[in-house]
């Protein structure tokens, strides 16, 4: 696979995964004697969520990967055609998960059970989403992919940055994009590692 297009697939895949992680941590360890700072995180995490991955990685994947290996690899069109219908429903599931998230800061503990069984879901669905593209449709554009394709691959992937890829890397929340700057201070300062550097 072009290295390129490679290393920004995992990339912006492993940022997701250690976003994920965090949250299903804060949602397992709940909101303890802060509540307002937990559930201002929990927001911060779930908006990450709704504005990166669902607003740039998917609709690359979408507009151009998934199409064109379907095409040529008949065989995995179905499992295409699933990650495809997945994305198609993301941003509404995200705001799912936002609302459920409100009601139970607003109307009480008698909303939490639903939140964290959407949660643990919603976990469970995105690390098998994950592993579909992994290890089902990146070997395939692997093996029909054109020098051409690889580098109109590229050329999209290159302007969809992953403003916490920067954080993961060491360089910290002062290099990020002046837009994320103040989110991803917030998420560094509450959520436990990997993400943050909150207590457990």
């Amino acid at each position: 696979m072009n290295a390129l297009t490679k290393q920004v697939i995992a990339d912006e895949h492993a940022s997701l995964a250690a976003m994920l992680q965090s949250l299903g941590m804060m949602v397992r360890r709940g909101p303890g004697a802060d509540r307002a700072a937990w559930f201002e995180v929990v927001r911060a995490m779930l908006f990450y969520i709704d504005e990166v991955p669902e607003k740039q990685h998917h609709p690359i994947e979408s507009r151009l990967l998934f199409p064109r290996v379907a095409a040529r690899v008949p065989e995995v069109a179905e499992v295409i055609g699933r990650l495809d219908r997945e994305h198609a429903r993301g941003e509404e599931t995200v705001r799912r998960l936002q609302h459920e998230l409100l009601a139970w800061e607003l109307l009480g503990d008698a909303r939490r059970e639903p939140f964290e069984t959407s949660v643990r879901m919603y976990l469970g669905f995105y690390e098998e989403h994950m592993r579909l593209e992994e290890e089902v449709v990146l070997p395939a554009a692997e093996r029909c992919f054109s020098a051409a394709d690889w580098a109109e691959m590229d050329e999209a992937f290159a302007l969809n940055h992953d403003p916490l890829r920067r954080l993961l890397s060491g360089v910290g929340v002062s290099g990020l994009d002046p837009v994320y700057q103040a989110l991803f201070s917030k998420i560094v300062r509450l959520a436990p590692p990997p993400i943050g550097l909150g207590g457990a």
